[in-house]
C-alpha cells in the first residue's frame, strides 16, 4: 500500500492520514466560504490553459493533491451559497447536508444490495414510507432515492411505456419495441422539462412521440388543449402512452392543474407522471400545499431535493403508487437479490433502481429533515 495514498482502512495509518486530509480541506473550505465577493469567473480558453493534469507513477502526495485541488478547482469554483447567485435552480446547501456528505463518503455504503448497507437501506425505504404519506399515496415503500430529476422521470416514462404496453400482451422487457413505435404518443405542456423529449429518445421512441399542450396565462398545462390533443391524437389512430404534467416549471414556478389532468388520465385509462423536481417542496408547506391538490391521484412522482429542499447534490426520488408496476423492470441477481433474501424478507432495492451501486443520499435528507 502506498504510503502516499493509504487506502481508508482500518489502519492507524489510514485513520490518522484521514483525519489530516478532512482538517485541511475543511479549512480550506471554511476560508472559500468566508470570501466576501462573488466569483467572478474565468473564460473557458483561460480555465483550458491554466488546468493541468499532474499524474506519475510517484504521485504528488496527499498534501500537494490537496494544494493543487484549492488552487486549480476550490479558488475556480461557482459559490452558490453567496447571495449573488441567482442563476439556475442551484440552491446553496443546509450545512446538516455537508455533514451527511462525510458520513456517506467515508462509510460508502452501496444501496444495491442489504448486506452492503444494512441500516442505510432502512433508513431510505422509511424515507420513502415517509414522502409516500406526504404525497398522499397508500402505505408502503414503492419508490427509491435517485441522482435527480431526469433519472426519476426517465423511470416513470419508462415504466409508463411498460405498463402501457403490458396491457395489450406485449412485454418490452422480454420482447423490446412493437413494431410501427411512431404511433405512440406522450403528451406534456409546451413548458415541460426538456428530459421529457430526452427520455423518449433514449427508451427509442425518439423526440415526435412527445405531442406538445399549449399552456395558459399563467404557464401552466392548458387542460382544454389537453382534452384536444388527446381527441386529435384518436382520430389519428395514436395511441397514448403517458401524460407528464409538471409541478414547478424551470422558468416560470408555475404548476399545472393536477386534479383536473388526473381526471382527464383516468377517464382516458393514461399513465400520469408529475414532474414535481421544483415544486414538490411545498409538500412541507402549510400555506402552500394547496398547490399540490391532485398529486396524490397521479401514478408515479420526480422530487428533487438538491433544489428547494437545499440539499447537495444529487439526491433525487421517484415515487411509484401502485408497487405491482415495478415487475415490469424487474431482474435478479443471485449475488444480490436472490429470491432466497426476498422470501425470507431481505429488503431489495436494486429492483426499484436504474442503477446498480448506488450512494446512500437518502441520509442528506434524513439528517435534514431531523
Amino acid at each position: 500500500m502506498s504510503t502516499l495514498n493509504p487506502i481508508l482502512a482500518g489502519s492507524a495509518q489510514s485513520v490518522e492520514a484521514y483525519q489530516q486530509v478532512i482538517e485541511q480541506t475543511s479549512q480550506a473550505v471554511v476560508q472559500w466560504l468566508k470570501q466576501p465577493e462573488m466569483y467572478q469567473g474565468k473564460s473557458v480558453d483561460e480555465l483550458r490553459e491554466r488546468i493541468s493534469l499532474e499524474f506519475n507513477e510517484q504521485g504528488l502526495g496527499n498534501q500537494a493533491a490537496i494544494d493543487r485541488a484549492i488552487e486549480y478547482f476550490l479558488k475556480d469554483s461557482l459559490s452558490v451559497h453567496h447571495p449573488q447567485c441567482v442563476a439556475h435552480l442551484h440552491c446553496p446547501s443546509l450545512v446538516i447536508s455537508q455533514a451527511a456528505e462525510v458520513l456517506i463518503n467515508a462509510t460508502n455504503q452501496s444501496m444495491d444490495s442489504w448486506d452492503q448497507s444494512p441500516s442505510a437501506t432502512i433508513i431510505e425505504m422509511k424515507l420513502i414510507e415517509w414522502l409516500r404519506a406526504r404525497v398522499g399515496y397508500p402505505a408502503g415503500d414503492a419508490g427509491v432515492f435517485t441522482s435527480g430529476g431526469t433519472q426519476s422521470n426517465l423511470m416513470g416514462l419508462m415504466l409508463a411505456r411498460d405498463a402501457f404496453f403490458a396491457r395489450q400482451g406485449h412485454s418490452i422487457q422480454q420482447d423490446g419495441l412493437p413494431g410501427d413505435i411512431r404511433k405512440y404518443k406522450v403528451l406534456c405542456s409546451e413548458n415541460a422539462h426538456f428530459s421529457v423529449q430526452k427520455n423518449m429518445a433514449l427508451m427509442g421512441l425518439g423526440y415526435r412521440s412527445v405531442t406538445l399542450v399549449k399552456t395558459d396565462e399563467f404557464a401552466r398545462m392548458d387542460v382544454s388543449d389537453l382534452k384536444a390533443k388527446i381527441a386529435q391524437a384518436q382520430a389519428n389512430g395514436e395511441q397514448i402512452m403517458a401524460i407528464v404534467a409538471t409541478a414547478g416549471t424551470t422558468d416560470a414556478g408555475a404548476i399545472d392543474p393536477l386534479r383536473d389532468i388526473a381526471g382527464i388520465a383516468a377517464e382516458h385509462q393514461i399513465w400520469l407522471h408529475v414532474d414535481a423536481a421544483w415544486g414538490g417542496a411545498l409538500l412541507l408547506s402549510e400555506q402552500y400545499r394547496d398547490y399540490l391538490d391532485g398529486l396524490e391521484l397521479v401514478d408515479s412522482v420526480t422530487l428533487d431535493f438538491h433544489k428547494q429542499f437545499f440539499q447537495t447534490i444529487s439526491c433525487g426520488a421517484f415515487l411509484l403508487k401502485d408497487a405491482r408496476h415495478y415487475e415490469l423492470m424487474r431482474y435478479q441477481a443471485a449475488y444480490l437479490n436472490s429470491e432466497f433474501d426476498e422470501e425470507h424478507g431481505v429488503p431489495n432495492l436494486v429492483s426499484k433502481s436504474l442503477q446498480t451501486t448506488r450512494r446512500f443520499d437518502a441520509l442528506k435528507l434524513w439528517m435534514g429533515l431531523e
